[in-house]
């Protein structure tokens, strides 16, 4: 038995809301849709996307398994994210201006960069558990797997170009190097503090 209409239509809506608000890889499109514009973000946001396609499928395919028989390893996990998200930060607040991006001195997450990111992104972890979880029926299990995180892959990447697409909005305003700098900074420091709700929130 795959998804009913009224089962996806409520998963369609938890992926919207959960793929559509802050988070660090909406942080991060936004700030890079500033420093590098729309189109040198696309590989960003299909890295995002099709990473977190990735992850729903292994999540239902029993990875979250593994994390709760070895809860050590998803500790380790957690940290390793922290740490990668604070390196990420930092580089966000040492972006420089919009001509100098333009120049490539500065690039862009690539496609491999943000896919790989999913895996130690505590909101993806928590998204694609919550996923599986809930609206996975048990009947057609390997099928409903597969549809959950080809409709949470639709949502998603519409959803994260939202933000990149503000961030290039902001392109103009933010030309003054100044201004961008602030932004950076605030970007930064919103990346930072988007990871410790989340990571208290795993341990509970």
């Amino acid at each position: 038995m795959t998804l009913s209409l009224d089962l996806l239509l409520g998963f369609a809506l938890f992926a919207l809301v959960t793929s559509i608000t802050p988070g660090p890889n909406n942080t991060m499109l936004l700030a890079s849709g500033v420093n590098f514009g729309f189109n040198r973000t696309i590989p960003h946001m299909l890295g995002v996307t099709c990473g977190f396609f990735v992850l729903v499928v292994a999540v239902g395919f029993g990875l979250g398994a593994v994390f709760q028989t070895y809860p050590l390893l998803y500790s380790v996990l957690r940290y390793v994210g922290a740490a990668y998200l604070l390196y990420l930060a930092w580089k966000i607040a040492h972006s420089g201006p919009v001509s100098e991006s333009e120049k490539g001195e500065s690039k862009p997450i690539s496609y491999l960069g943000a896919a790989a990111f999913q895996w130690v992104n505590p909101k993806a972890w928590i998204m694609a558990i919550g996923a599986i979880s809930t609206y996975t029926p048990m009947q057609g299990y390997f099928t409903n797997v597969i549809v959950t995180a080809a409709v949470f892959a639709l949502i998603n990447l519409p959803s994260v170009g939202v933000w990149a697409g503000c961030g290039t909005l902001l392109r103009n305003v933010l030309k003054d190097r100044r201004w961008l700098r602030l932004f950076n900074w605030g970007m930064a420091l919103l990346l930072v503090a988007s990871l410790y709700p989340l990571l208290l929130e795993s341990f509970d």
